[in-house]
């Protein structure tokens, strides 16, 4: 597997990441199933895991540090996580505040049983905090040792700009990645956000690729709809009465044809369309199971040709999220209406 520059990192990554969101209770992965997982990525060159605090309440990192620590592959491996979502009741336990991410870094430090995080994220934006605080922490972390680069994830086009500038003009650490949602079926980052990350220089590793499970092949018309705990828990995303996840199921029909038509399954071609964007530094996979893991490990080798992009962008249009709640977060105008509103 080629390895590719990180931003302008100068480090250099595998163009599949390895996801930890099914490592743990949300996967039913416990530290067997999840060793062995990690350990067949790294035999096939991945070298980049990333993970965050909340997947599984810690037992994710738990798991990937315990691996990397009881064989000794820490050095091998770009280790990023995030910080941001709830990780208690209290009120103070989320965020991305000074208070929460100085506490929130030692602890996820012990979970993934290492002295520093290559990648540390911001896992969502926060209107409550001025970016200026949020970065000033960072800042600190990484002249601490305890981090070696900063990121954002779903961060807007406009505050991925406000970023770099307030580390411009504050003498802040900048974040040199973000981590955006993009598939075939979400393509709105490619309007703005991408194009943002390649002016700025910074790395990109997509989440969702396979667009949560809709690229797997599972969903395809005239057949019983798979279940899932993530379908129940997100329904805006998944449930048939709404004529946005209509139209997804079918536009996946016919890219699930036309990756039979170029002799790719359809978890190939959503990969390598992802990795195809000169924007796109590594696709993040997140698979369950050993048969998930060997599906989406060969898209790295896959280079669609001109015809099939084009075939693509007929189906799906450039910059098209067919459903808006697969951008991953709602600028807060939009959820709260007494900010669109004069009292």
């Amino acid at each position: 597997m080629d390895h590719r520059l990180f931003g302008r990192t100068g480090v250099k990554v595998s163009p599949i990441c390895l996801g930890g969101m099914m490592f743990g209770l949300w996967g039913d992965n416990g530290y067997e199933e999840s060793s062995k997982l990690i350990q067949r990525a790294i035999d096939a060159g991945v070298n980049f895991i990333d993970t965050a605090d909340v997947y599984s309440y810690g037992e994710s990192e738990e798991l990937i540090g315990r691996f990397l620590s009881e064989n000794g592959l820490r050095d091998q491996v770009v280790l990023a996580t995030k910080v941001h979502g709830p990780m208690g009741e209290g009120p103070n336990q989320g965020g991305n505040s000074r208070r929460w991410i100085m506490q929130e870094v030692d602890n996820s430090l012990r979970r993934l049983r290492t002295d520093w995080i290559d990648l540390y994220q911001i896992h969502r934006p926060d209107p409550a905090v001025d970016i200026d605080e949020t970065l000033g922490a960072l800042t600190d972390l990484v002249q601490a040792g305890k981090v070696r680069y900063i990121g954002s994830s779903t961060f807007p086009a406009h505050q991925v700009v406000e970023a770099q500038w307030v580390a411009e003009r504050r003498n802040r650490e900048r974040f040199v990645a973000e981590q955006p949602p993009y598939s075939i079926l979400a393509r709105g980052v490619e309007a703005d956000l991408l194009p943002t990350c390649q002016k700025y220089g910074l790395g990109v590793l997509a989440w969702s690729p396979l667009a949560g499970g809709w690229l797997t092949g599972r969903y395809r018309e005239g057949t019983e709809l798979p279940r899932s705990r993530r379908a129940a828990l997100l329904p805006e995303r998944y449930d048939m009465e709404l004529a946005e996840n209509r139209r997804k199921l079918a536009a996946t029909e016919q890219l699930a044809r036309l990756a039979e038509e170029s002799g790719l399954s359809l978890v190939e071609m959503a990969l390598a369309f992802v990795l195809r964007h000169p924007g796109v530094t590594s696709a993040i996979i997140g698979p369950r199971t050993m048969e998930h893991l060997e599906s989406q490990l060969t898209a790295a080798d896959v280079r669609l040709s001109g015809d099939v992009l084009d075939r693509i962008d007929q189906i799906v249009p450039p910059g098209v999220n067919l459903n808006p709640a697969d951008a991953g977060w709602r600028p807060p105008a939009l959820v709260d209406a007494s900010l669109r509103r004069r009292p």
